[in-house]
């Protein structure tokens, strides 16, 4: 994965920052970080009617979201209260995060709904390779194109593009007898990228299953 390889950059911000919440439980800011991803859904949904309001504001939820997601794990590390009931339902409020904002998007006006259901296939399929690895005793494994960090990223961009759309055309890219919004173009990059992600961990997989 491209941006999950970074991690270790971005030590210096979420040192303090883990710091500064270690009083709250770990899974009380999985249980945010979920809220955010549901809020920046219903935002995303909506945004087509009040899109000079709620697109930017969408962005800023999704980005919330993504850092108080990347928050809670590093907090229960630096407290000494990481579990594997905290592992799980950190896994478990992703999965519904991302269904809820990509969801949004593909059942919204900026979007075909086949391209979005394409869309959560990739990304759900992409995590399950990951977790299913580690389900054999191999460890999670990350490698791969797209990873959670790069949907967050994508996600964020999204809507900011989408305003670029809306500012300069009729929020549609044509070519030729293709339209596409900013959204939709995510959504085909989690779509195909996604599914390819899921088929190289897949495979790497299945290099480390014995025969």
């Amino acid at each position: 994965m491209v941006l999950d390889a970074k991690r270790d950059s971005v030590e210096f911000i979420m040192e303090p920052m883990a710091k500064i919440f270690s009083r709250w439980s770990p899974n009380a800011i999985s249980w945010l970080a979920f809220a955010l991803a549901v809020l920046a859904g219903i935002l995303i949904f909506l945004s087509p009617w009040y899109w000079t309001l709620l697109l930017p504001l969408a962005a800023v939820v999704v980005l919330l979201s993504g850092f108080f997601d990347a928050l809670d794990g590093k907090v229960a590390r630096l407290t000494g209260m990481a579990s594997r009931r905290g592992d799980l339902l950190d896994h478990v409020l992703d999965r519904y995060a991302d269904v809820f904002m990509i969801g949004a998007v593909a059942f919204s006006s900026w979007c075909d709904p086949y391209i979005g259901i394409l869309a959560i296939i990739g990304v759900l399929m992409t995590s399950y390779m990951g977790t299913q690895c580690q389900a054999i005793g191999a460890g999670r494994l990350y490698s791969g194109l797209l990873g959670r960090a790069d949907r967050v990223v994508l996600l964020v961009l999204a809507p900011l593009l989408q305003i670029i759309f809306m500012a300069f055309t009729d929020g549609w890219i044509h070519i030729g007898a293709v339209s596409l919004s900013a959204f939709e173009m995510v959504m085909l990059w989690f779509a195909v990228v996604g599914n390819l992600t899921a088929v190289q961990r897949a495979l790497k997989i299945w290099e480390m299953v014995p025969p």
